[in-house]
């Protein structure tokens, strides 16, 4: 058999199995048109102009947070984001009340450089008689704790700080540091009831006095009348997320990489 006659064979049966196609086609527009069961599985099955084919694997729940982004109203761990990407050498900063779980967040969720001041107070406490009270040599934490922030922030790089919320300076002085570094601040803050932040001392042994958290307690409501009020992240920060409880549980990785 010549070519032309291969070819011509060739193009008989795709002109036949173009007819086929169509005439099934036709067939399941037909029986759609009468089967409501039907239009809806071919709704389902032929793509829409301009949408991609999704894949059937859940998409990976990460936020590169821009603004204010309040994840508080959000459901279900499928929907809350398990990874926060944020730009390298930048600097986040993770606030709250004592007890509301800032701590554990930094320890599970960071990889990069840390500085922590409940790191630093178990570093004393670990040292120094166990009968001596907290409030005894809280200022050589306090000390030590501002130094080391002093020395990674300077050091540059992608850092991550735990912020009691009380002392709105250190925040100022963070944004005005980095923003003369090239770099920019992102806040995470966990909002925890009175009632949630203290369990969470309790569960660690450790509860401050009803003094301190009043104090924290107070800084923590401006903070979130400010968000409330002006929609935006606060002055000296690049974005803002705001968590529930059940939202840092769902919250697996706290990522500094280049976008």
């Amino acid at each position: 058999m010549s070519d032309v006659q291969v070819f011509g064979a060739a193009r008989d049966r795709a002109t036949a199995r173009d007819r086929a196609t169509a005439r099934d086609r036709a067939t399941g527009h037909d029986r759609a048109a009468h089967d409501p069961a039907a239009r809806d599985r071919a709704a389902r099955t032929v793509p829409r102009p301009g949408c991609r084919e999704l894949s059937a694997e859940p998409s990976a729940g990460v936020l590169r947070p821009r603004g204010l982004r309040d994840l508080r109203s959000v459901r279900g761990p499928a929907a809350a984001p398990s990874v926060l990407h944020y730009p390298a050498g930048d600097l986040v900063v993770v606030s709250g009340l004592p007890g509301s779980g800032k701590s554990t967040l930094m320890r599970r969720c960071v990889r990069t450089p840390i500085v922590d001041s409940q790191l630093v107070r178990e570093e004393y406490a670990s040292r120094v008689p166990s009968w001596l009270p907290y409030a005894l040599y809280r200022p050589l934490v306090r000390l030590a704790h501002y130094r080391r922030l002093r020395r990674a922030v300077l050091a540059g790089g992608p850092l991550t700080v735990h912020d009691c919320g009380a002392v709105p300076y250190v925040r100022q002085w963070l944004a005005r540091t980095a923003e003369r570094q090239g770099r920019r601040v992102h806040l995470i803050l966990l909002d925890a009831s009175a009632e949630e932040a203290r369990d969470g001392q309790r569960a660690r042994g450790q509860a401050v006095s009803a003094y301190a958290f009043a104090r924290h307690r107070d800084a923590a409501h401006r903070l979130r009348r400010r968000l409330a009020g002006t929609g935006r992240p606060p002055a000296g920060c690049a974005s803002a997320v705001v968590l529930d409880r059940a939202g840092a549980r769902a919250l697996r990785e706290i990522v500094f990489a280049a976008s």
